[in-house]
């Protein structure tokens, strides 16, 4: 990816699940990477330790940090992965999540658009979706403050890409998946899932386990960034990114049982009061057409590939027990 290569990069929410594998990757491409991140629910152990990364723990919001970083570094690309994570952190927590997600967002675009970068990324969720129509010109029903914050979000990237010249594209993630992706309060479902089953515990399934959702495997998500990142084509545009495929919760709970050989089954609990969604998939016609996104790591691959990290990382520190609430 010559566009992608020899570039001083700036990714925002580097040390999130997503963001420590995606800085990884370009630095492999031979890129300067500076990483911004609160640590909020990032760790600095997710940001790979070589010569050509830096980590800048501070927040998005922060006006004085985000000018001396673009004044100083020369920033080429920016990959806007930060926000307050996620659906119920935002319903308990709205002014934050407002302030982190589209203030936020208002600072990184308005730098970019002061210095001239030449590629923006903005990584939104396709928590913005109604029930099963995952199409970016179908969008039609928000449930949490999460949801609105990163609709907005996409609106003022349109914004400054149509207005203002930042050359940006959006991109709208399903359920990543994958190491590094740590279980614990508003967290999500595979991590969490992985954590009580490796702990001998039921798995908790919250409505009727009919519902789908689609759960893509990290290094599909960096590959599905990285080439709409790097194309021509897709500048102006909004990309559905994830397998393509559904998975009912209940099936998922069962085979993630199976994989750590838990016995303890599943329980079923009241659906929870923002999350009425019967059906979410992926839409990936318009990538597949525009930069050949093709995800290649089945569920069933991915999970094995998780629990594999979470028994060699996690379970000798204790953390899956205490995430777990035992």
């Amino acid at each position: 990816m010559p566009e992608l290569s020899g570039r001083t990069i700036l990714v925002t929410g580097g040390a999130g699940a997503i963001g420590g594998h995606l800085v990884r990757a370009l630095a492999a491409l031979g890129n300067r990477v500076i990483v911004l991140d609160d640590l909020s629910s990032g760790r600095a152990a997710n940001v790979p330790r070589l010569p050509d990364v830096e980590l800048r723990v501070g927040s998005i919001v922060d006006a004085a940090l985000v000018e001396e970083i673009f004044s100083t570094a020369r920033i080429d690309i920016v990959f806007h992965l930060a926000a307050l994570f996620a659906n119920q952190n935002s319903l308990e927590h709205p002014e934050e999540d407002l302030i982190t997600n589209a203030l936020g967002t208002v600072r990184m675009l308005e730098a970019s658009r002061r210095y001239k970068v030449k590629r923006f990324l903005y990584a939104s969720s396709s928590c913005i979706y109604g029930d099963q129509d995952s199409r970016a010109d179908a969008v039609t029903r928000i449930d949490t403050p999460y949801a609105i914050s990163k609709m907005s979000g996409e609106a003022y990237v349109h914004y400054y890409g149509r207005r203002q010249g930042v050359p940006a594209t959006i991109v709208r993630y399903f359920n990543s998946f994958g190491p590094h992706d740590l279980p614990g309060p508003y967290r999500s479902v595979i991590p969490n899932f992985l954590a009580r089953a490796i702990a001998g515990l039921p798995l908790v399934v919250t409505g009727t386990g009919r519902e789908t959702r689609d759960f893509t495997y990290v290094e599909d998500i960096v590959a599905g960034t990285l080439l709409a990142a790097a194309s021509e084509v897709a500048l102006g545009q909004v990309f559905d990114i994830g397998s393509g495929r559904e998975t009912e919760i209940a099936a998922l709970a069962e085979q993630i049982n199976v994989i750590a050989r838990n016995r303890a089954g599943i329980q079923f609990a009241e659906r929870r009061s923002w999350d009425g969604i019967a059906r979410r998939y992926a839409n990936l016609e318009a990538s597949r057409r525009a930069f050949g996104y093709a995800p290649a790591v089945t569920i069933e691959e991915g999970l094995r590939r998780t629990h594999e990290w979470m028994l060699e990382e996690l379970v000798p520190l204790g953390t899956t027990r205490d995430a777990s609430g035992v």
